[in-house]
C-alpha cells in the first residue's frame, strides 16, 4: 500500500487551532513537529545533553509543522485537506511515499557494527547470521539509547577491549540499552552492573541481556542516582570494581565526579565518554579536583573519551 505525506506549516501560536479543525473534519491521527514544545523540552532536559543537531534545530525554525498521512488512492479526503488548507490561508505539501512495510523497514537502520577489533553490535533479528570470530553484542536497537552508532559509545567499547580482564567486575552508570555491560561480560568480566535513573531503561537492559544469555547474578539492572540515593550507593560501595563506565554527558560527568573515588578501589579503572571537544577541559579539571588522575584520551569526530584512574 502507498501513502501520501501531507504537511501544513503553521505558527506555533495555531498549532491547537489547525489541528483541532483537522480533528473536527475527521483526520485524527496527526503528527505534531511544534517548535516551542520542542525548546521547552530542550530546556527542561538541559542537563543531559551538550549538543544539538543543527539541521533539526533549522527545520524546527519558525513555523510549526502538523502532518497526517492517506492512502494514494483517496483522492476525496486529500481534496477536503486541501481545502481546508487553502481556507485558512495556510502551506501545504503532498510527498509521495515508497510503497513500504513499515514494520519491517525500519530494521534497515540497524545494520551490523564491528567496533574495535573484538566486538561485533548487531540487532536481535540478525543474532542467528552470526557466523564470524568476533564476540556479539546483540540488542533490540529500537527500544532506548545506546545501538553502538555513536562515537562516544564506540570509543568506551575500545577502551573496553584493553582493560577488561577476565573475571572483573564492572560498573555501568548511565547503562541505557546496557550495551556496555553486555561488552564488558561478551570480553570475559564475571559481573557488571548497569545503573540508569531511568526505570524503563532498568527493563529493556534486562531484556537485552537476555538475548546474550545473561541474567543475574552476572548481570544486574538497577534504578537510581548514585548522587542522591544513598542506598543505592551504600550497596554499589560494597563491591571492589574493576572498571567503572560512565557514558553519558559532560555535565553529568562533572556532578559524578566527587562521587566516583567512592566507587573505584586503587586499581579500579575509569572509562569517562559523552564529552564534546570543547567540555574536555571541563570534565578532566573535575575529575582531577576529585583526585583522580587522566591516564589517556580517545578522540573520534568531535566527541572526547577519558580514561583514568585513582591518584
Amino acid at each position: 500500500m502507498a501513502w501520501l505525506e501531507i504537511t501544513i506549516d503553521t505558527a506555533a501560536a495555531q498549532v491547537e487551532q489547525v489541528a483541532e479543525e483537522l480533528t473536527k473534519r475527521g483526520f485524527s491521527d496527526l503528527v505534531i513537529e511544534d517548535q516551542q514544545e520542542f525548546e521547552t523540552f530542550l530546556e527542561e532536559n538541559r542537563a543531559y545533553w551538550d549538543y544539538i543537531d543543527e539541521g533539526l534545530q533549522k527545520k524546527l525554525q519558525g513555523l510549526s509543522h502538523i502532518k497526517l498521512y492517506l492512502e494514494d488512492t483517496d483522492a476525496k479526503n486529500l481534496r477536503r485537506v486541501q481545502d481546508y488548507a487553502v481556507s485558512a490561508g495556510l502551506p501545504l505539501t503532498v510527498s509521495q511515499l515508497a510503497d513500504t512495510n513499515w514494520d519491517e523497514s525500519w530494521k534497515e537502520n540497524y545494520p551490523p557494527q564491528e567496533i574495535g577489533q573484538k566486538l561485533l553490535v548487531l540487532p536481535y533479528w540478525l543474532a542467528q547470521d552470526n557466523q564470524g570470530e568476533r564476540l556479539p553484542v546483540i540488542l533490540d536497537p529500537g527500544l532506548t539509547f545506546g545501538t553502538g552508532a555513536h562515537p562516544s559509545t564506540q570509543m568506551v567499547m575500545e577502551a573496553m577491549e584493553l582493560l577488561v580482564q577476565p573475571g572483573c567486575k564492572c560498573l555501568d552508570l548511565g547503562s541505557g540499552s546496557g550495551i556496555l555491560s553486555i561488552a564488558a561480560l561478551r570480553l570475559g568480566a564475571d559481573k557488571a552492573v548497569g545503573v540508569d535513573i531511568d526505570g524503563k531503561a532498568e527493563d529493556i537492559a534486562r531484556e537485552n541481556a537476555a538475548y546474550n544469555g545473561f541474567s543475574a547474578p552476572r548481570f544486574t539492572a538497577l534504578t537510581g542516582n548514585v548522587t542522591a540515593d544513598h542506598r543505592l550507593m551504600e550497596q554499589l560501595t560494597g563491591e571492589n570494581w574493576d572498571i567503572v563506565l560512565v557514558n553519558i554527558v559532560a555535565d553529568v560527568i562533572v556532578a559524578l565526579a566527587p562521587v566516583l573515588p567512592r566507587l573505584m578501589g586503587k586499581g579500579t579503572r575509569l572509562i569517562c565518554s559523552g564529552i564534546l571537544d570543547t567540555r574536555l577541559a571541563d570534565v578532566t579539571a573535575a575529575l582531577t579536583a576529585a583526585g583522580i588522575q587522566v591516564t589517556s584520551i580517545r578522540a573520534k569526530e568531535d566527541w572526547r573519551c577519558v580514561v583514568g584512574q585513582r591518584k
